[in-house]
């Protein structure tokens, strides 16, 4: 799928929940950063999880700093980034797939995944900003 299938078919809820895995999730941010720019990426990806969430589950999956730390991670690579396709750009960078959790530790000195404030609005990093 090319990235506007991609985002189209996530976009519509045409995209099986089975395949949005973290690595759907970096390329729904690297798609929408390449194309607004940070604060309009923020906004279309969290709007277009929601009703993913919201189509496809109970709508309580949805982690609002996660998303919002996932783009600004992203943007960083980002920046750095010769690459003009989202798989050279992992291949660039993968420590984007393998290694997210550590990356985002570098920021936040709690566990951000299991604290309820930063599910329900984004919580600014209180070690390292982005």
């Amino acid at each position: 799928m090319n990235d506007l299938e991609f985002l189209n078919a996530f976009e519509s809820g045409n995209f099986p929940p089975s395949l949005f895995d973290h690595g759907a999730h970096l390329r729904l941010a690297w798609i929408n950063l390449k194309q607004y720019g940070e604060e309009k990426a923020i906004e279309n990806v969290c709007q277009s999880i929601r009703n993913f969430d919201a189509l496809h589950g109970d709508g309580s999956k949805f982690h609002t700093t996660l998303t919002v730390a996932s783009i600004k991670t992203v943007n960083h690579f980002m920046q750095k980034s010769k690459s003009h396709q989202f798989a050279d750009f992992i291949r660039e960078f993968p420590r984007l797939k393998t290694s997210f959790k550590e990356l985002l530790n570098q920021h936040y000195g709690f566990d951000l995944f299991f604290d309820p404030k930063a599910k329900n609005e984004y919580v600014a990093p209180d070690l390292l900003p982005f």
